[in-house]
């Protein structure tokens, strides 16, 4: 990756509805050449996805947490299925030290957020959680 591939990233990371064209005067290369690099991009995977953020993401409305998950013996790949299948999981991580797992949850409200947590934690091969409500995003990057 060069650092038009980097531009462009940044730039539709702000916005992914960004038209080709203000990409190409931001960047200097042409028209052509913005749309060549964005289909190369999506084609060997780089730029897997375009997405939004809600205004209620940034505003943070509703219940967001993050919930520590360490489970028992092999069962990971069992657990992190089942996790995979909550629609209130946003974001599964594994990852290395005491916890196995940590996912990023948002939920509507307090009474929905605390039956997500009971579900959780009736997974066959979850041994322990430590949950986290976040209260207030100071940020949220869309650079690199």
């Amino acid at each position: 990756m060069d650092d038009l591939d980097h531009a462009l990233i940044s730039a539709l990371r702000h916005n992914a509805r960004t038209p080709v064209s203000s990409l190409a005067a931001s960047t200097g290369a042409s028209r052509a050449t913005v749309a060549a690099r964005i289909d190369r991009l999506v084609s060997s995977g780089t730029i897997a996805a375009f997405t939004i953020r809600t205004g209620a993401e940034l505003a943070g409305s509703g219940v967001r947490a993050i919930v520590m998950i360490e489970v028992h013996g092999k069962m990971a790949d069992r657990v992190a299925a089942q996790m995979r299948g909550l629609p209130q999981v946003r974001a599964l991580h594994s990852t290395n030290g005491r916890w196995d797992f940590i996912a990023e949850l948002e939920d509507k409200d307090l009474g929905s957020f605390d039956e997500t947590l009971r579900r959780i934690r009736l997974i066959d091969g979850i041994n322990l959680t430590e949950t986290n409500i976040l209260l207030k995003t100071s940020k949220i990057s869309a650079a690199l």
